[in-house]
């Protein structure tokens, strides 16, 4: 897990991740902290493994590790929070080393994760679905106002 270490020990992974926290300290729904990447990496590798899928553990946990990184800047600016981690996956991935294919499908990955139309890759799909189905919807206290639940999706039981 040579890439998810690095990404773990990158600065801007460190100080995007305290920017979600601070801009989200008074926040009634989900937040997008270390917490919920890592449950999103969770289920993910889950996914993979019961279905046999082809992608490795580290590129799954890097990408879920980095895929709401830019949540800060949306706030910010309101720029979308997807491309804008994307962009600084990218920055991460490349001071890491990563080669370069690697690198553009995480950054694909992330750029479509929000997006339930938006044509994926095999990766984008996982974190697509991983995403939404980690989510603790059954216990929150702020369900009836959550955007998804006006949506008329239901609560997620399991993925």
């Amino acid at each position: 897990m040579k890439i998810t270490e690095s990404i773990l020990a990158h600065p801007l992974f460190r100080g995007s991740l305290e920017r979600n926290g601070e801009d989200e300290k008074d926040r009634v729904y989900c937040h997008h902290d270390f917490q919920h990447c890592l449950d999103v990496a969770r289920v993910a590798y889950c996914m993979i493994l019961e279905k046999n899928l082809p992608l490795e553990k580290d590129i799954i946990y890097a990408t879920a590790l980095l895929h709401d990184l830019g949540k800060w800047k949306q706030y910010e600016s309101g720029l979308d929070h997807a491309l804008q981690g994307a962009n600084l996956a990218g920055i991460i991935l490349g001071d890491i080393g990563v080669e370069e294919k690697i690198s553009l499908e995480i950054q694909d990955a992330i750029r479509t994760h929000r997006d339930r139309e938006s044509k994926k890759s095999l990766l984008g799909e996982i974190l697509y679905a991983s995403d939404k189905a980690c989510r603790p919807c059954l216990f929150c206290k702020s369900l009836e106002d959550c955007k998804r639940f006006a949506e008329g999706r239901k609560p997620l039981l399991q993925y």
